[in-house]
């Protein structure tokens, strides 16, 4: 198997405003009120469940509304659900404001994206920490009746080991290791690094938005599992519990400076790779969860939010290309969306008839 795992910066985030019931800017937000924050970036630990649910339109945008509303009203008590939008559903319609970012996820080295679990019109976030409140919303999700919709993939995960350690939201990986430690330490800080600032020249209605990447990844665990543990964490670039080679407590950041050869931690290890100035970590907030589809097929739901595209997410994808790591993972879905911000402003600004 062969790919890489993916783990702006203009002044505002959250810091500079709250967002209003209707989208749009509003005075600042006080410390702990999620009020304008888009659902997808609530809190700093992740719900312990999820399911991503991408829908395609084969009619006039004009039921958009019904349709978010038809989903609201699925949601089981216990459960939340939010929304991301793809490239494909602005179409070719140049009156349609869009990120101007959002475009298809494209291939990338080693990649074998299938097309019925990859890109769609409209993401669907279903989060919860309890498993049967998002199975029922999934199930009633399904059955909502509507015209111009459609299921084009759907995914379930969890998070192992879900927990907050020093601010930062961590979970085990299927290859036995924590991951999470390159997030943010604050909520604030996150939301920093992944809402669009007015000044970012987007359209209005997408001011305090995020940019969303979804990988589909799926780990060769059989093969890991050969390895010692020491060789994994040779290629991780860490130890099983965050801790860094080199003996830096897990809180700090290590000098690979100091490593030039890459005795200690090697030069083709995923944290050297991903982030080679550990000072200034990619400008990019994970929340991804594991999946297990049977039958050997399991992995992560990488997820990352961020300003920008290009200095974010695809930065690190592209260092990533012939990492250790490589021959254990394959991409095989997921896509790029865009989370609008909190409100139903967005709905207003793109719902139209033709």
């Amino acid at each position: 198997m062969a790919s890489g795992l993916a783990v702006a910066l203009a002044g505002g985030g959250a810091a500079a405003y709250r967002l209003s019931v209707n989208g749009g800017a509003g005075a600042a937000a006080a410390p702990g009120d999620s009020t304008g924050i888009p659902l997808q970036l609530r809190g700093n630990l992740p719900e312990r469940y999820l399911a991503l649910i991408a829908l395609d339109s084969g009619g006039p945008r004009g039921g958009l509304r019904n349709l978010v509303n038809r989903v609201h009203a699925s949601a089981e008590p216990g459960a939340s659900v939010g929304f991301a939008l793809g490239a494909a559903f602005f179409g070719p319609r140049a009156s349609l404001p869009r990120p101007r970012q959002l475009r298809a996820m494209p291939h990338f080295a080693g990649d074998l994206l299938e097309p019925s679990m990859s890109h769609g019109d409209l993401l669907v976030h279903v989060v919860g920490n309890k498993a049967a409140a998002i199975q029922k919303t999934v199930e009633r999700i399904r059955n909502t009746d509507s015209a111009h919709w459609t299921i084009r993939w759907h995914i379930d995960g969890s998070r192992p080991d879900n927990r907050v350690e020093d601010g930062r939201s961590l979970a085990r990986n299927p290859f036995h290791f924590t991951e999470g430690f390159g997030n943010p330490d604050t909520e604030r800080e996150s939301l920093d690094l992944a809402l669009i600032p007015s000044d970012q020249n987007e359209p209005q209605w997408a001011v305090g938005g995020s940019y969303q990447v979804v990988r589909i990844i799926r780990f060769a665990t059989d093969l890991w599992d050969k390895d010692s543990v020491g060789e994994q964490e040779r290629i991780v670039g860490r130890q099983r519990d965050g801790r860094w080679l080199d003996g830096t407590p897990v809180d700090e950041q290590p000098n690979f400076a100091a490593d030039p050869t890459g005795r200690i931690t090697p030069l083709d290890s995923h944290v050297r790779l991903a982030a080679p100035d550990r000072r200034n970590p990619p400008p990019i907030v994970r929340r991804s969860y594991s999946y297990n589809k049977g039958n050997g097929d399991k992995g992560i739901i990488f997820s990352c939010f961020q300003r920008d595209l290009a200095q974010g997410f695809e930065a690190v994808q592209n260092r990533l290309e012939g990492e250790a790591m490589a021959k254990y993972l394959l991409t095989t879905g997921g896509g790029y969306f865009f989370v609008p911000p909190h409100g139903d402003g967005w709905i207003d600004a793109l719902s139209y008839s033709g």
